[in-house]
This record gives structure tokens, sequence and C-alpha cells, in this order.
């Protein structure tokens, strides 16, 4: 992100609202709203929370210029006018964040429904905020998802993220990027992410620097004569194994000048052949350390197949796959309205009705509260209303048709609310850790899961939902305003 003002990052829909908010003397009328997203990604059964960085980010530089209202009083409605009046944008050009800022920590294992952030102040201020926020959770939570199955399956192979040539703009890429490291790869090949971001940056050549010469050996001579303390040579660019013939034979000449081959890589053909053949080569040839990397569009699934089939692959270059999240384009992120306070300064509940029930939004003031057992394993999560908390560890209401209760001793367990204060009054309150410390939350909070919680297919049912008083106030609501009607 950039560190001047983004305000304009924002739909025309929330200028107009936010301009009848205005006009109508609401503006500064307290509102709480939750970012959510209603379904897991990749048809998973969980999410890595990611983004909050940037949020702060956007957040701290938050205010329309000068030439922001002068822009904004170009635009005209269908008479031809503008549909801002000054006053409006003299209102804008003096507004500062006066919002409270709750959110769930980066690289948090999350779940359906659950306020990643929650946003209490001026309504006018959280409406303005709405698109942007969205923009930022959504893709920064897909993307480190993605590299969380990625990283999963790969084990204790490292992964590289490649994706910057083919990612959706460098916006995109440096998202990406980072969103990729906080899922758990180990390292990327974008300089400039890890420039900005403190990520490893790792990288080898390319085909054309191998056809630039007259033959491949040759190339690798020269590369190692140029790079001869980061040696991976690109290996398939005519023949895939008399490739790693001549890695072989520049590695013996690394080798006798006191310096060594860090590896091959292999883009194209059979990896699973292809790879198993090379280190039979590498190892008779005496660079069992030699490691073999590969790239050639893979995700978690090819890379899961790839093990299974025995290949020697032990770094994983993963890029269009991780950083466009190829096989879902959204995570679908939601950004409700749940409470408003009165006249009398009494909070009032807020429900969104549909003819979907996925789609009826949770009223109240959240709080996601997660269960522990003795042993530190995660057991349930459920949102409770800060303004009518559980009196202990609370019941579950799990999402569905058919609700269950669920118990927990507060002998046997511990608890632990999920959302923290970020911003108090428009002023930053959270140090931000370290990326690599977001990074290792990530691995640490994905063993608190059961390992069917994770599986791809069928992931196992974790159970979430809602505690017992806001489930009963949601449904109460829910048949007045259909009595209502």
């Amino acid at each position: 992100m950039q560190h001047t003002s983004m305000a304009l990052l924002t739909d025309l829909y929330q200028l107009t609202m936010a301009y009848g908010y205005w006009l109508n003397g609401k503006a500064e009328q307290s509102a709480v709203f939750h970012l959510f997203y209603r379904k897991n990604p990749f048809a998973g059964g969980y999410a890595i929370a990611a983004g909050l960085e940037s949020v702060v980010d956007y957040l701290e530089s938050f205010n329309f210029s000068s030439e922001d209202c002068a822009y904004l009083a170009t635009i005209p409605g269908n008479d031809g006018r503008p549909i801002f009046e000054k006053g409006f944008l003299d209102y804008l050009s003096e507004l500062k964040l006066s919002v409270d800022i709750e959110a769930i920590a980066e690289g948090t294992v999350v779940f359906p429904h659950q306020p990643l952030l929650r946003v209490t102040g001026p309504i006018v201020q959280c409406q303005l905020l709405e698109t942007a926020l969205l923009n930022i959770i959504n893709f920064q939570t897909l993307i480190a998802t993605k590299a969380s199955r990625v990283a999963r399956v790969a084990g204790k192979d490292p992964v590289l993220e490649f994706g910057l040539r083919r990612a959706q703009g460098p916006d995109g890429a440096m998202s990406a990027s980072r969103a990729a490291y906080v899922g758990g790869c180990a390292a990327t090949s974008n300089v400039l992410a890890g420039k900005q971001y403190g990520i490893p940056v790792r990288g080898t050549h390319a085909h054309s620097w191998v056809m630039s010469f007259d033959t491949e050996l040759e190339s690798f001579e020269a590369y190692a004569k140029a790079m001869p303390n980061n040696c991976v040579f690109l290996v398939d660019t005519y023949d895939t194994l008399e490739g790693v013939r001549n890695a072989i034979s520049v590695g013996e000449q690394l080798r006798q000048r006191g310096q060594r081959m860090v590896g091959i890589r292999l883009d194209s053909g059979d990896l699973a052949y292809l790879s198993i053949e090379a280190r039979k080569l590498l190892d008779a040839a005496g660079f069992a350390d030699a490691a073999i990397v590969a790239s050639n569009d893979l995700d978690e699934r090819l890379i899961e197949s790839l093990k299974a089939q025995g290949a020697k692959i032990g770094i994983w270059g993963v890029g269009t796959k991780l950083v466009t999240a190829y096989d879902q384009a959204a995570l679908g992120g939601v950004y409700k309205l749940g409470a408003i306070r009165d006249p009398a300064g009494q909070w009032l509940p807020k429900i969104k009705l549909s003819e979907q029930m996925v789609k009826t939004s949770t009223p109240g003031i959240q709080q996601v509260r997660r269960i522990f057992d003795c042993a530190g394993m995660a057991q349930a999560d459920f949102i409770y209303d800060e303004l009518n908390p559980p009196s202990g560890i609370g019941v579950l209401m799990e999402n569905g048709d058919f609700p269950k209760r669920k118990f927990f001793d507060t002998a046997t367990h511990r608890y632990e609310d999920l959302l923290f204060p970020v911003m108090r009054s428009g002023s930053t309150v959270y140090k931000l850790p370290k990326l690599a410390e977001i990074r290792e939350r990530t691995l640490a909070q994905l063993g608190q899961f059961p390992a069917g919680v994770l599986r791809f297919d069928n992931a196992h049912l974790y159970a979430h939902g809602l505690e017992e008083n806001l489930h009963r106030m949601k449904s109460e609501m829910i048949r007045a305003n259909r009595e209502q009607k």
C-alpha cells in the first residue's frame, strides 16, 4: 500500500449513502459493522485470516484530499448536475477517522460467519471504509488460505512463490506475495515484495539465458562464473536428463573451486519420472545434497499426486495457481451492519433478512470465542453478542437447520476471544508483528486443529456457530420481521 490517501478506492454507492447520511443528520450516528465470509474457500474446511497490516496502512493514511473532493464535484447525476453539494464535499475534506477497529490476528484459522474485522463509529465513516476493507481482506485471506494448503501438502519441503508475472497486476502481485508468505511459503521471486515486506527472495535463470549461448553447457558455465553462490540450473531447455548431466559437469567445476552447486530446476515434462532419474544421476555423481526444484503450474493437488508417485522433488515453485487463486476467483466476504445506537444511547441490534438462510445476517456486537481442551487443541468456536455475553465458557449452537448444543466444562477447557483492539478513535493501538511472526502463527494455528478439518476433500466440519443467547435473539428478530411483513 502507498502512504497516500486511498479514500476514493471505493464504490460510488458508498459515497452516495454517505451523502444521504450527512443530508439527513445521521452522519455521526454510531454503528457497528462486521466483515466476514459465508463459505470456506476451495471447498475446504477453514481459511487463514490475512491482510490486517494492509488495512492498518490504509486506515492510517485515510483522508479526502482537495484533489479528491474536486473530482467528486465533477460527478454528474442523470440531470447533468453534480450529485454532491459543496457542503458535503467540505465535510469530507475535514473528515478524520474516529472509528474503533477490532480484528482477528493475521495467521489465525477462521471459519464462516466469524467477523474478521469489527468496525464501530460514526455510520458515515463505517460506510466509507467498506469497499477497501473488503478488497484487502478478501484477497489476502484467499491467497493465504491457498498458500497454507500448498505448504501443508509440501510438508517439510520449502514452497517458493513464483507468481509475479502471472498475478493480477502490480498491486495484486504485491498483496499475493505477502499473503502467500503469511500462508506458509518460504520465499518469493518478487524482489519488490522482498524489499517492502522482508520476505526472503529466491531465483535462478530462465530458458532465454540458456538459449542465448551456443550450448547449454556453455550457458551453465557462464552462469556459475557470474553466480557461484546461487547455482540452480534450469535443465529442461532442450533435453532434461542431458541438462542434468551438464549441470553435474559444471557442479564438479564449482566443487574444484571450493564452491557448490545448489541444485537443478525442472519446469516441464513428467516431473515425477524426471525428478527420480535426475536424483539418480546427481547421487551417483556425488551431489546428494543438490536440491531438485520443480515448477510448471503446480498446486496442492498436483504436489500431492507427485509425492504419491515418489517424486524426488525437494523444493516447489508455485506461481499462477497460487497468486491467482486459480480454482476460486474470490473469497466472497461481506460487510454487514450489526447494531446502531439510538438517540438515547442504547444499542439496537439490526438484521438483514433473505430468502436464503445463509444470507441472513447476525445481529449484535459480535465477538468470537475459541474453546481449547487441556492439550491446547481447538474444540469449538462460537460467536456471541458483547451486550449479552455468556456467563461461562458458553453454549454452542451449531449452524444449520437443526442446531446442536455443546456444553464445555470450565475445569477442563480454556477459551480465548479472537477479536482484539487495533484502533481506538482512529488511532492505532496495536503493534503490528513482523511478517515472519505472522507466518509462524499460521503454522502454529494449523497445529491446533485435527487433520480432518484441514484435509482437501470432505473436510470434517469443525464445530462453530452462535452462542445460545445470540441464536435466540437472531431467531426472535427473524420471526418478528417476518410477522411485520
